[in-house]
């Protein structure tokens, strides 16, 4: 049987199709129709809040109430918590004979059959396979519960007695910043700025919040850190954040016997921090702890001793790689690697650092920096094989060299470039071909014809020296390099 909810005939399961479809849909700007289905809503429940139709408008409100928290029309929030308030005074001055209420132990997830489960509340002759009976559910406290249920969405923490969740906006942070450290962000996240914006959330965090907003800032530091994001003033918001951060926990001291582990994953660890930055997902924590029996004790992944050791380690990987990455970049320790004891190049380790494989790209910014800065002060061999490793050393850079080495190695390659050319080779053999392994034996072989034998194809030594090859390697490493950063940055670069 359909039950008839409006003056124009619109039946509860139609209803019903409205508010689910803008429950699903709910990230929506200004859209008309939402706005006119929840004022609708909102009048009707403010023409009788204790009427024996509140029990739907309630669950209607609840369904429409994360479009709310988005960007609904002027006025139309405020109407529907005005209604919501009013329903919420009036139905609970009720009394029944009923234990408990539906909406004691309804979560999130419930909300997904509020729809099926609306039109066969007033419709008795309607199959009912929920746990708890028909009179519940329409219970006027019950209705009352579910107006709370609505405003708590629309204004977390606002209300108490109903049972927690996330803040929609909290979920909505969790899956944008999930999708960038999974290394997949959505199309319209600006990276930069989402990294930034979770460094001024720990700014302005209440302390209650703070603890989980440091996790928050932990977990992208290791995406910023990475070599992912290139613009230096991120990291200085993440570095500025958590020095801010770190007196607040500085004298802190517990009685804990140890400190839980933190998620080593970083959207795990996101997750997390953005789950303890909201009253709501602190109190789902806890509640998710105690049925589970497995997680530790909120007090415990918040306490102030473990906060001050997650703030100092985030701190200082901040500072240093921000050295590393934008800084000039120390790269003296280089020498005991490619160098042999008698200072000479090792050839061998320059030959397996230049191949195209993945364990490579770990060294890759260092030895491009350090060939680079090595070339102008060699003899014409070494200058060759410098060159080259650098050259190879770029390519092999994952996700790309930083600025301190793209300032290093286009300073050098812009040099070659420069130079002038004469007007054609003094070798009659074409010049090394730089992706194939037979490039890295010639080059071994080039460099020690005598210790290293020659491989299948073998260039002259003028082939390897030549100004022209050197110049085509500069100049297409130079093209590889520009716009990665802007000129102002790259000043240094000459």
């Amino acid at each position: 049987m359909e039950i008839v909810m409006d003056t124009d005939g619109t039946t509860l399961d139609e209803l019903s199709e409205i508010w689910e479809d803008i429950r699903e849909n709910y990230q929506e700007s200004g859209n008309s129709d939402y706005d006119r289905a929840v004022l609708d809503c909102a009048a009707r429940l403010a023409a009788e809040p204790g009427g024996g139709s509140a029990h739907v408008w309630t669950i209607g409100l609840t369904m429409m109430a994360p479009y709310l928290t988005w960007l609904p029309g002027e006025g139309v929030a405020q109407r529907a918590v005005t209604a919501l308030e009013a329903a919420d005074r009036t139905l609970r001055a009720h009394h029944c004979a009923h234990d408990s209420h539906p909406y004691r132990s309804h979560d999130e997830e419930g909300d997904e059959y509020l729809a099926e489960l609306l039109p066969a509340l007033d419709d008795e002759t309607a199959g009912w396979e929920e746990d708890r009976p028909r009179g519940e559910w329409r219970c006027p406290l019950n209705a009352a519960g579910f107006a709370r249920i609505a405003l708590d969405i629309i204004h977390p923490g606002s209300v108490t007695d109903v049972p927690p969740r996330l803040p929609v906006e909290t979920k909505d942070a969790i899956s944008t910043l999930s999708a960038l450290l999974h290394g997949y962000p959505k199309p319209w996240t600006d990276i930069d700025y989402e990294i930034s914006s979770h460094a001024g959330e720990l700014s302005g965090a209440a302390p209650a919040d703070r603890a989980g907003r440091l996790m928050v800032v932990r977990a992208v530091t290791w995406y910023a850190v990475s070599g992912m994001v290139r613009t230096k003033s991120v990291l200085d918001d993440l570095i500025e954040a958590v020095e801010e951060t770190l007196p607040h926990f500085a004298d802190a001291v517990c009685a804990h016997d140890g400190h839980p582990a933190l998620p080593d994953s970083g959207p795990d660890a996101a997750e997390l921090g953005i789950e303890l930055s909201s009253a709501g997902g602190r109190n789902l924590y806890e509640q998710s702890r105690i049925a589970s029996d497995r997680n530790p004790p909120l007090d415990h992944v918040v306490c102030p001793v473990l906060m001050a050791e997650t703030a100092g380690g985030t701190l200082a990987l901040l500072r240093g790689r921000r050295d590393e990455l934008f800084g000039e970049r120390d790269t003296s320790h280089a020498d005991a690697a490619y160098l042999r004891a008698d200072g000479r190049l090792d050839i061998e380790r320059l030959v397996e650092r230049t191949d195209h494989k993945s364990w490579n790209e770990q060294y890759a910014d260092d030895l491009a920096l350090w060939a680079a800065r090595r070339h102008a002060r060699s003899d014409e061999r070494d200058r060759a094989v410098l060159l080259l490793v650098a050259r190879q050393a770029v390519a092999n850079s994952y996700p790309g060299p930083p600025l301190s080495v793209v300032r290093g190695v286009l300073s050098t390659m812009r040099a070659v470039a420069a130079a002038p050319l004469p007007a054609g080779c003094s070798h009659g053999d074409e010049h090394p071909a730089l992706r194939y392994a037979g490039f890295r034996e010639g080059m071994a072989h080039f460099w020690d014809p005598e210790e290293f034998p020659p491989g299948a194809e073998t260039r002259s030594p003028e082939s390897w020296t030549c100004p022209r090859f050197a110049a085509a390697v500069a100049e297409d490493c130079v093209a590889e390099l520009t716009g990665l950063y802007e000129d102002d940055e790259l000043s240094d670069a000459g």
